[in-house]
């Protein structure tokens, strides 16, 4: 099961005055945010500035995404870049760089996963854009672009033009990941898998 430790003593925010990730590294890492399409309608409304989207955040060489269940532990998974199951890449928005260690990242992670448990996931005021803007804000002190989250943005009005399947998606057979050189696997979706097979729904939209 996802294995999410006590918070660490990060402050609030990770930006430096200058604006730069803090951090022990010995480079700046680049920020990425993946985003995916959820519904065909986005065909048409993505020309619109608007659309039903998943995205997740890449960050060494990892995506990190939101999603909802109905247990409380923590809907924060990890997948390889790109490759989100259930949805449809659709492309990547460089967002900046940081200079925040890779293990410096984790307990970050660790952190911020214990704020987005599944069962506290709400479509409009508490979805993945949500997860992907906090983290960006907090690492290089920018939102994502608003087209991304914008139709939770219109609030009720964006509920009506929602197909009905959307909060059906599913994440199905994620791909094994290799363990993290220090041998820790604190995003492990395997016991999550599990939940489809007794017919239970994992929604990362």
């Amino acid at each position: 099961m996802p294995s999410v430790v006590a918070k660490s003593y990060f402050p609030r925010t990770l930006i430096d005055e200058d604006g730069d990730g803090i951090g022990n590294g010995s480079g700046k890492t680049h920020l990425y945010l993946n985003i995916y399409d959820i519904s065909p309608v986005n065909k048409y409304l993505y020309y619109l500035g608007i659309g039903i989207f998943h995205s997740g955040i890449e960050v060494h060489g990892m995506e990190y995404g939101f999603g909802a269940h109905d247990f409380s532990m923590s809907g924060v998974f990890e997948v390889e870049p790109k490759s989100c199951p259930g949805f449809i890449f659709r492309r990547s928005v460089w967002l900046g760089t940081t200079n925040i260690s890779r293990s410096e990242f984790r307990l970050f992670m660790e952190d911020l996963s214990e704020k987005y448990y599944g069962d506290t996931y709400h479509l409009m005021d508490k979805n993945c854009n949500h997860f992907t803007e906090e983290v960006s804000m907090q690492l290089i002190g920018k939102p994502i672009p608003g087209w991304v989250n914008r139709l939770a943005n219109i609030g009720s009005f964006g509920s009506c033009i929602l197909p009905e399947h959307i909060r059906i998606e599913t994440v199905r057979d994620l791909p094994p990941r290799p363990s993290s050189s220090d041998g820790s696997d604190i995003f492990d979706l395997s016991c999550l898998q599990g939940l489809d097979r007794e017919n239970q729904t994992i929604n990362v939209s």
